[in-house]
Parts: C-alpha cells; sequence; structure tokens
C-alpha cells in the first residue's frame, strides 16, 4: 500500500449490517484492513442491534426490508435517515469517503447528496433494469457527478452501472483473506465424496433447488454422494420438498464461522455455486478456490468471467439441472481433472487477496484526494430535502 500519511476515511454501507451480505463482508474487510494499515476509519451503516456493532460502526438507524434484485435488501431512506449522515459527515473530519451502492435509495445516495469533496463510489449490483430502484434516474444521475472516482466491483457490475447510468468505473474485484482460507483444515464429517453449497438458501436466485434436482441423477452414478448445504434458512421447510429417498443425502450446517467455513472448502470434494442470476461477483468461488475446493458454477456471466471461462473453474448451463449433473458425475469420478482445478483455482485467487485489493483501492484514493478539500457538507441541500419529505421517511 502506497505511503501516505494516515487518512480519516468514511465508507457508508447501505445495507443493514446485522444481516450477512457480500457488501456487508466486503464493508467490513477493507474497513478492518484499512484500520490495520493506520487509517482511522469510520463505517456508516443501518443497524438493529447497535449493542453489536465493532467499535468502527455508527448505526444510522434501523433498515426497512425492500425486494432488490431479487433478494430481499435492508436499507435506510428518508429525511430523518439524512439527518444523521449529514451529522456524521460533519462531525467525522474525513479526508475521503467511501460510498457503496450510491445508485439505489440508501445511506450511501443520501451522503452523495450531503456531501462535496472527495468521494469514491463502488458499485456491486449486476443486474436488468429495475423500474422501483431507477425510476429516480434523472435525480440520480448529476448526484453520481458528485463521485470523483467510481470502482465496479467486475465487469458484470460496470456494465450495470453503464446501462443505467452511462457513466463508466475501474473494475477493482472484492477483496478476500486468501491466506486464511489456504489454512483451513479438511473435517472428516464433510470429507468424502461431498458437495458444498453456502448462501441463503431459500433465495431462488441462489440456485439450491437446481442442484437438488440434479442430485437423483448424480447419485446412481455416484453412490455415496452427499450434498452439505451451509448458510442461513428453514432446513426444515426445505427437506419436505426433496424426495424422501434423497434426505439422507443432504445435510444442514446453518452458519458457519469463518473458521469454520474454511475448513468446510478444504473439506469437500467439489464446491458448486448453481445461482441462477443477479450476481455481480461472486466472492464465495473466490473464497471456495483459495481453498484449494475444485469449483462448479452456472455460467452467468459473473461466474463465467470470475473463473476465467473455465480456466479456474468449471462450468455449467445455468438453470439446467441435467446439465449440472452431467458435469457433477464427470468431476467426482476424475480425481486428476478436480485435482488440476483445484491447483489453477487457488493460483488464481491470490488476485483477489486483500494485499492486492487494498492498494488498487487505495490508489483511486489517491486519485480522488489530489487537488480536493476535504470533504465537507454541501452548500445547498434544500432541493434534496424537498424530495425526500415528499417521499416520506423510512427511518
Amino acid at each position: 500500500m502506497p505511503n501516505l500519511a494516515p487518512l480519516k476515511i468514511g465508507i457508508v454501507c447501505p445495507y443493514g449490517w446485522d444481516t450477512p451480505g457480500g457488501v456487508q463482508n466486503h464493508v467490513r474487510d477493507l474497513a478492518e484492513y484499512l484500520i490495520a494499515q493506520g487509517h482511522d476509519v469510520s463505517v456508516l451503516a443501518p443497524a438493529i442491534d447497535e449493542d453489536a456493532l465493532p467499535a468502527y460502526v455508527v448505526s444510522a438507524g434501523k433498515p426497512i426490508a425492500i425486494p432488490y434484485n431479487g433478494a430481499v435488501a435492508r436499507i435506510l431512506f428518508g429525511p430523518i435517515a439524512f439527518a444523521r449522515v449529514r451529522s456524521w459527515i460533519s462531525q467525522g473530519d474525513f479526508d475521503l469517503l467511501h460510498l457503496h451502492e450510491p445508485a439505489i435509495p440508501s445511506l450511501s445516495l443520501l451522503a452523495c447528496w450531503a456531501a462535496e469533496g472527495p468521494m469514491v463510489g463502488t458499485f456491486h449490483a449486476a443486474a436488468k433494469r429495475q423500474k422501483a430502484i431507477f425510476a429516480i434516474g434523472p435525480i440520480l444521475e448529476p448526484v453520481i457527478e458528485k463521485l470523483s472516482v467510481r470502482i465496479a466491483v467486475s465487469e458484470a457490475a460496470r456494465l450495470t452501472l453503464t446501462e443505467h447510468l452511462e457513466t463508466d468505473a475501474i473494475v477493482i474485484p472484492n477483496g478476500i483473506y486468501a491466506e486464511k482460507f489456504r489454512n483451513g483444515i479438511a473435517q472428516p464429517q464433510w470429507s468424502g465424496e461431498t458437495i458444498g453449497f453456502i448462501g441463503r438458501f431459500e433465495e431462488p436466485r441462489k440456485g439450491l433447488s437446481i442442484l437438488l434436482e440434479a442430485l437423483p441423477i448424480v447419485s446412481r452414478f455416484v453412490p455415496n454422494v452427499r450434498i452439505l448445504v451451509a448458510g442461513p434458512g428453514d432446513s426444515d421447510a426445505t427437506l419436505k420438498t426433496i424426495d424422501p429417498q434423497l434426505r439422507s443425502r443432504i445435510s444442514f450446517l446453518g452458519r458457519l464461522t469463518d473458521e469454520e467455513k474454511a475448513n468446510f472448502l478444504s473439506s469437500v470434494s467439489l464446491y458448486v455455486a448453481p445461482n441462477t442470476g443477479g450476481e455481480s461477483f461472486g466472492i464465495i468461488l473466490a473464497e471456495a478456490m483459495a481453498s484449494g475446493a475444485p469449483c462448479l458454477a452456472s455460467d452467468i456471466p459473473a461466474f463465467s468471467s470470475l473463473l476465467g471461462d473455465g480456466d479456474f473453474g468449471a462450468l455449467f448451463a445455468s438453470e439446467d439441472s441435467a446439465d449440472l449433473a452431467r458435469v457433477m458425475i464427470d468431476l467426482l469420478r476424475d480425481g486428476p481433472k478436480r485435482s488440476a482445478l483445484s491447483i489453477a483455482g487457488q493460483e488464481h485467487a491470490k488476485f483477489f487477496d486483500w494485499d492486492t485489493v487494498a492498494e488498487q483501492i487505495f490508489s483511486v484514493y489517491e486519485m480522488a484526494i489530489v487537488g480536493s478539500q476535504k470533504v465537507g457538507l454541501a452548500s445547498d441541500n434544500r432541493n434534496w430535502s424537498r424530495l425526500l419529505n415528499r417521499e416520506g421517511d423510512n427511518s
């Protein structure tokens, strides 16, 4: 990382801090990495349980749930939230603001309205045009133009940004602590002819149903195959939808700690990401590659790009359970092929290590800061205040 004097950095997380998610994890890891490098970091985020927040996180209030991009987003918006954002900026004396997902009605958009000075925006979403979110596009465009530099976490996210707002961004991927996953310890209970899956499995776009539909075919050719599902959700309800003769092959593990996740990924014979869309990156695939797990993913654009079009992990036709079964059988019966994918993937995962990613982000910070004053409040927010009051308060 460049040898600059320590900075005061304000980071805005748009989604509820209490809810697991890729953006929240990215913000957490980036903040903790920057703090470890000697920078003074404050994160503003919606939160339900303020008492459980890390010392560097400031709550802006409780989020509300809205449908977004095939999932439920917990965000915060409205005049009271706007006042809290302004207060946080005023008290922060920041050298720079880093706003995540500033193109949706969220704290990041409010911060972009409220502030002036060096601001970096990171865009995570990869989605088709959604009327509910982008109806305020004419208002968004001049606000987004206030950003000093724009980052997209993948080419898919960059294309989404250009489609919706006709602006461009530098592509810098999400970060992982690659060494932590390389040091995972294989556990006997998760080893053997095992298929790993991690995610909010009740969300249709995560694709667990596609994986389960492939199981009857795979089990005929790989008699000892088992599917291990980790992540939040109602496992009892999901099991009721599965053929009783196959239920013994499926285990639901609940949420895993970071250490357990590293061990889990180091144990399974194959990690499968059957997501059907709405993904801009695929951080769990990067973590799985770092752990040495051979990866198999749907060929949605973000995953295909992440896996080098098949060079660092196998691909199957998205939403095609028969094709998924075919590739799973091939890999489970071919140890050398899995080993080759494991080696290639683990080497590729170094590209996503925080030591590499944070240096790229910090270079963007330098670009944003050069020739700019410190962050301050914009001189006139009356138009935005009137808009927010018409929209109502969700805080």
